[in-house]
């Protein structure tokens, strides 16, 4: 199956780093992920999405399915929508892949940073947002962004994690930051 195949979907979320100032630290002394520096994540508790209302005119561009409304197809449109909100991520994600996916979801700076393991239902990161998974995997094992970087280890994780949490999503994330 080649990169063609999978059709990229976007979401803006609201920033998490230490900006956030004492909300950050009392995540980070939580957390105890080593190398954090930024929380990119579908996980709405931790990086709450952008786009919470929607108008007439969302209904043609976002996904319309199982727990993705905030999911947009047009990554154009939703820059759009999201162009007066200064700190913001825009992710490019691939649902599920099968392999390490090398094409960009879409021109314009999007840049791999690494595979988010998310309950879709709640929208909860099994990697950022559950305690840990000792048995699965190490926090220290996560990037600068609180995600795995390799395809074939994010994979096993999520087999391992079969029995302990109902992890449904496996996503291949590419991010563009804006306002620092």
């Amino acid at each position: 199956m080649d990169d063609a195949t999978f059709r990229p979907l976007f979401v803006a979320t609201e920033r998490f780093d230490s900006s956030d100032g004492e909300k950050w630290q009392n995540y980070c002394k939580w957390a105890k992920i080593p190398s954090l520096a930024e929380i990119v994540s579908l996980d709405t508790s931790l990086c709450h999405h952008l786009i919470k209302d929607f108008n007439t005119e969302d209904w043609s561009h976002i996904v319309n399915e199982d727990f993705r409304l905030d999911y947009f197809y047009d990554l154009e449109y939703l820059l759009q929508r999201v162009a007066e909100v200064q700190r913001k991520n825009v992710l490019g994600l691939y649902r599920n892949p099968e392999r390490h996916i090398e094409t960009q979801p879409a021109s314009g700076g999007f840049s791999f940073i690494g595979y988010d393991l998310i309950e879709e239902q709640t929208q909860i990161s099994a990697l950022t947002n559950c305690g840990g998974f000792p048995d699965c995997f190490s926090n220290a094992e996560l990037n600068q962004f609180g995600i795995i970087s390799n395809f074939d280890r994010a994979a096993s994780i999520r087999a391992a994690l079969g029995s302990s949490i109902r992890t449904s999503l496996m996503l291949n994330v590419n991010y563009t930051p804006s306002g620092e």
